[in-house]
């Protein structure tokens, strides 16, 4: 069975880069028009970012787990707030620093309850000042680097030296230390996407998305219905990033893009797996933040573990599925047998 083949087993762990931030939730009762009240029903302040939360997430699926932690928070309280938070789950925070001067990012996530939908609104604060230079890889041991978010930090999203960006220098140093490469993107205008992104895939080994940022990349439509994707558009996307990676001896292993629905994944000879999500009865869900982070750090996890696709995505949508039952990002994550066992036990499979 094929597997997600993860590489250098002399390394063990997860360096989780990128966004490290401060998530303000609430939750409302609808969304308003503009000009209309909505009111708040609930709140809560977590760290947040793709950072923390695929940190953290990898964290309670398996507290033996190494994690390395590189970002930038404000010397502020949130960003006290957020180094002591990663370092109550065992993070590796010797590479998160905090800096004098500027703001700690922070995210306002607003979640209606009507829907479990959420909006976001975002201050890029400190993650605007992080650049290659903070990433210090020949010091690190984790085996996965796991990097984002692309478009939302202003000095890595800009030319740096010779590179088109700050990203394609991080990702070429890890590639040089043997470490697997994983992206995370976030979804804004996909020209924007395309203009950041792309020339980052051949300094790839995986890349796990959703539906709109693959689309975005490949310049082609994954969904011919809401919340679900195409098979064969699927198909077409992943091989013309596959095409992209090859024309550029890159490395590009395995592609998934994810949604509510189902999930999608190909190696890069050109097998395609589906494995729709868990129908998880409406009684559990209370916010879908954080659900794609949480999916991520599944796939991931089964990457580092050499797991074969099929298991690889059944861990990944019981992670999301276990995720949806907290406000926060990562409050509801258990262990990889607590979420298998919550996902296959508290529903069916679509």
């Amino acid at each position: 069975m094929t597997s997600t083949n993860s590489q250098n087993t002399d390394r063990r762990g997860i360096i989780s880069a990128g966004t490290w931030a401060i998530d303000r939730i609430k939750i409302i009762d609808q969304w308003p028009r503009e000009e209309h009240l909505a009111r708040i029903t609930a709140t809560d302040q977590q760290g947040g970012g793709c950072g923390y939360n695929l940190g953290v997430d990898i964290r309670k699926l398996d507290c033996t787990m190494p994690v390395e932690a590189i970002g930038l928070a404000g010397n502020d309280t949130d960003g006290k707030f957020l180094l002591d938070l990663a370092t109550s789950v065992g993070i590796d925070i010797t590479q998160l620093r905090q800096i004098e001067g500027v703001q700690t990012s922070f995210t306002d996530v607003f979640v209606a309850a009507d829907t479990a939908r959420r909006t976001f609104f975002h201050h890029t604060g400190s993650s605007d000042h992080i650049t290659p230079d903070h990433f210090n890889l020949e010091k690190c041991r984790g085996r996965i680097l796991h990097l984002g978010l692309l478009g939302v930090h202003a000095l890595m999203d800009s030319a740096w030296k010779t590179d088109p960006n700050g990203w394609v220098t991080v990702l070429k140093s890890a590639r040089l230390q043997g470490i697997h490469t994983n992206l995370e993107l976030v979804s804004i205008a996909k020209d924007r996407i395309r203009e950041i992104a792309l020339p980052c895939i051949e300094h790839i080994d995986s890349l796990i998305v959703n539906e709109y940022e693959l689309s975005a990349l490949a310049d082609s439509e994954l969904c011919m219905l809401e919340n679900t994707i195409d098979e064969s558009l699927f198909t077409t996307a992943a091989k013309k990033l596959f095409k992209t990676s090859k024309n550029t001896n890159g490395a590009l292993k395995l592609i998934v893009a994810h949604c509510p629905a189902v999930a999608f994944a190909m190696t890069a000879d050109g097998t395609v797996f589906s494995m729709p999500s868990f129908a998880i009865d409406s009684a559990h869900v209370i916010s879908a933040v954080g659900a794609g982070d949480a999916f991520a750090a599944g796939m991931l996890y089964s990457i580092h573990e050499n797991h074969d696709i099929n298991s690889a995505l059944e861990l990944a949508h019981a992670t999301a599925a276990a995720s949806l039952r907290s406000a926060t990002t990562v409050g509801a994550v258990e262990s990889v047998e607590r979420c298998l066992a919550f996902a296959r036990g508290s529903s069916t499979t679509v």
